[in-house]
């Protein structure tokens, strides 16, 4: 072989392994950039998902948030409408209350309530009071001879009450009371379930 050759030879062999090792350091390298790609790809995958993670939950939350203010003005405006209806029942009660304290059958209901107070009272005295505007009423009432009947100094919407002085017993037949009592009772039942 002349030294051409070997030259020749000698340069094929060195493009040759000058090529390989090129190749191979381009296949690591490739491979070491795919590597790190992989790697910034899964990253930014885990913050795209924490990301959306916690814009649903912030969503979530507003949306929780508005729901529960709408409740509340929901709630606002049904407790003020049941407190408009509550009063206008009352009213319409009162109204009602005031025309029947024009008929016989409030007087016999005065007269029921003076006999269970007398009742309650037994032999001894007991003051047994009145609106002042059933004042014409008391007339026609009877009381037993150790009762006295008493025109009260303030209204209480009809009925009567009662006081025992020797056992300190009051009995309240008021109207008045009653519709207190009635009033602070009172609650609507309404909807699907009470209807």
């Amino acid at each position: 072989m002349t030294t051409e050759e070997k030259l020749k030879h000698f340069e094929e062999s060195s493009i040759s392994k000058a090529k390989s090792l090129a190749s191979d350091m381009i296949r690591d390298h490739q491979k070491a950039l795919d590597q790190i790609f992989c790697e910034h790809k899964k990253e930014k995958d885990r913050q795209i998902a924490l990301q959306i993670q916690t814009e649903t939950e912030s969503l979530r939350r507003a949306n929780n948030m508005t729901l529960s203010r709408e409740q509340l003005k929901m709630k606002r405006i049904c407790t003020q409408k049941n407190e408009e209806l509550k009063e206008q029942i009352f009213s319409e009660v009162l109204e009602k209350l005031k025309n029947y304290r024009k008929t016989e059958d409030y007087t016999s209901l005065l007269q029921q309530q003076i006999d269970k107070i007398h009742e309650v009272a037994g032999n001894q005295e007991v003051k047994i009071y009145f609106d002042p505007e059933d004042a014409p009423l008391v007339e026609s009432l009877h009381a037993e001879g150790h009762s006295s009947f008493l025109i009260a100094d303030d209204t209480f919407l009809g009925g009567t009450k009662a006081m025992i002085p020797s056992r300190h017993i009051l009995i309240d037949h008021s109207f008045q009371t009653k519709l207190e009592e009635a009033k602070k009772d009172f609650t609507f039942h309404g909807g699907m379930t009470h209807e």
